[in-house]
């Protein structure tokens, strides 16, 4: 029996070609991220039983549950999802575009980019009292300029008769480090609450997300997830090589370039409001491609399931492990993310030599 099914919308029409194994996988990784969506707006210090959320959506909660999860834990949780999509497909598309599996927006320094423009912008438009003098709407144009700036920093440097995996991360890793430094100074001279805020920022966290964020953010990561989809297919043949890329009728630069414009507007959509949660665009598109292959076409799905799944679950232990205290969920995708990006680096070695 073939694992292989085509669907065609109309005689004419669209066709897909649909892989049964990977259908089943991604319907499976579906339901565990809405677990772990009714997992984290359950558990607290305020525990709410799935039933009662579902009673808090149908509008027939109880008020102390209605307040719980519509006004602090439900965007919380929606940001945590859209923050942890937004990495691991731009992770993902970043891998394709420079055939690099170490490639990741924090690794290479896309985030800390995004990071210096973000700060830069709460520095330059704040008032002594915190108070921002410009929408915050302007906030994500801010990180994706920085964003952009960065990848294109780190795709320049890179370059030499060809782009070299461990020369991408080691001038990714260094433009990281410069732009921390950046952003260190542009904490000290701004207000001190402000510079509270930013210091959270660098780390990464989604505690106080607000629904005001969620509407921002969810527009911006949708759109550009729709995109990334379509771009799928040029993906998969810029993994072939671009003489093969080429010969088949794609426009290698111009490709690249729409790649490029796509993740680090998906990364800075997520620094924006999340700040600089490391490790999830490296560690989501591996173990995607494990469980279902290389096609971007599942892919990049796959890696939006998975990276929700994390950033859900660390911000969930982030509340809970030190109550009533908040630890932030850069530090648990850190501590996971920083021995396997060791582990990837070492293996790269190991194939070059």
């Amino acid at each position: 029996m073939s694992r292989f099914k085509t669907v065609r919308f109309g005689n004419k029409g669209p066709s897909f070609l649909f892989d049964k194994r990977t259908t089943i996988s991604v319907a499976v990784a579906l339901v565990i991220v809405i677990g772990a969506f009714l997992i984290s707006l359950g558990l607290g210090e305020v525990w709410v039983s799935p039933l009662d959320i579902i009673k808090v959506f149908l509008g027939m909660g109880e008020p102390l549950n209605e307040l719980v999860i519509r006004e602090f834990r439900l965007p919380r949780v929606l940001i945590a999802l859209l923050v942890g999509v937004a990495l691991a497909v731009a992770g993902a598309m970043l891998q394709g575009i420079v055939r690099n599996p170490l490639a990741s927006p924090d690794v290479i320094g896309i985030s800390g980019g995004a990071s210096v423009f973000v700060v830069g912008f709460l520095v330059l438009f704040s008032d002594s009292n915190g108070a921002l003098s410009v929408s915050i709407q302007w906030l994500p144009v801010a990180a994706f300029l920085g964003a952009l700036i960065a990848a294109v920093l780190v795709y320049i440097f890179s370059w030499k008769n060809g782009l070299s995996p461990i020369r991408l991360v080691l001038i990714g890793i260094g433009l990281s480090l410069f732009t921390n430094a950046i952003t260190t100074m542009l904490m000290l001279i701004g207000p001190i609450y402000r510079a509270s805020q930013a210091n959270i920022w660098i780390t990464g966290s989604v505690n106080g997300s607000t629904w005001s964020q969620v509407w921002i953010l969810l527009p911006w990561v949708t759109v550009l997830f729709l995109a990334a989809l379509l771009m799928a297919r040029h993906l998969n043949l810029l993994e072939l090589g671009d003489d093969i890329s080429t010969s088949m009728g794609s426009v290698v630069s111009k490709q690249r370039i729409l790649i490029l414009l796509i993740s680090t507007g998906l990364v800075g959509g997520s620094v924006a409001f999340a700040g600089g949660i490391g490790f999830v665009g490296l560690m989501a598109p591996h173990l995607a491609r494990k469980l279902i292959g290389s096609s971007f076409g599942s892919l990049i799905p796959m890696s939006a399931l998975i990276g929700a799944a994390l950033v859900m679950l660390a911000d969930l232990m982030g509340r809970l492990i030190a109550a009533p205290l908040e630890i932030p969920a850069g530090v648990f995708t850190a501590a996971i993310g920083a021995p396997y990006f060791i582990y990837l680096l070492f293996k790269e070695r190991g194939k070059k030599s």
